[in-house]
């Protein structure tokens, strides 16, 4: 019999083209099919489905996604036995069953993400973080306050014709420093196609006197589609955490 397990996952995105499966790319929805399919020996694909699509060289600490399977063993021993099997750069946080409707992207209530950036001289966080030689916290947490509420964020997303709705709803948008990393914290609804690194960017942008503060503010109350803005790179992104009721 068939049973909806919801999976809590780790990964270091560095060596991944991103979440979502592609053919001869090695990817983090591929590399959990593969090993299911492995450890119970299917020989038809198990679907994992993911809460959301982190592109390539992006980070989780709690990426969530769900699968319907028929697992023989306890829920701690299969947890085991996928561990035992994936990469170093990828690792399962808990393996939960869960009711046959719970639905890891369609059920979560609000993400949070983290944008890291350092000015230091280590090599140690190369990969997940974004060097910035200097940065005004306080110019910074001004303009992460304009985020907070529901706005159309269409001018800090990459233009999708299809998409109608590019409302999200900010609750959390803030910098703070710990252990030499500067770090950017929003926690959102829903999150547009690399709305947090335009985001980050483009505060940047303002810090490093590139823009204005007036031309910031008129991106967010004037939404415009390909408004060519500037992108953090992806290694400094991490989905932290997907909420659920």
């Amino acid at each position: 019999m068939f049973y909806r397990f919801k999976i809590i996952i780790q990964y270091d995105g560095t060596n991944f083209f991103g979440w979502q499966l592609q053919k001869n790319k090695r990817t983090i929805q591929g590399v959990l099919e593969k090993t299911l399919k492995l450890i119970l020996k299917s020989k038809s694909r198990i679907p994992v489905h993911g809460s959301g699509r982190t592109d390539t060289g992006v980070h989780a600490w709690g990426q969530v996604a769900h699968a319907d399977m028929d697992i023989k063993m306890d829920v701690e021993s299969m947890m085991k036995a996928i561990n035992g099997n994936l990469p170093k750069d990828i690792q399962i946080l808990d393996f939960i069953r869960v009711k046959n409707d719970f639905h890891s992207r369609f059920n979560a209530k609000k993400r949070c993400y983290r944008y890291q950036l350092y000015n230091g001289k280590s090599l140690l966080f190369n990969n997940q973080s974004w060097y910035i030689k200097s940065l005004d916290l306080k110019l910074l947490n001004k303009l992460s306050t304009y985020l907070i509420g529901k706005h159309d964020f269409l001018s800090f997303s990459k233009f999708n014709k299809n998409k109608i709705n590019t409302f999200c709803i900010i609750f959390t948008s803030l910098w703070k420093v710990k252990n030499g990393i500067v770090y950017y914290k929003i926690e959102g609804n829903r999150f547009l196609h690399h709305m947090v690194r335009y985001l980050v960017a483009t505060m940047i942008a303002v810090n490093t006197k590139k823009i204005t503060i007036e031309e910031f503010k008129a991106l967010l109350n004037d939404p415009q589609k390909d408004a060519h803005i500037f992108k953090a790179p992806s290694k400094g992104l991490i989905l932290e955490e997907v909420f659920y009721d």
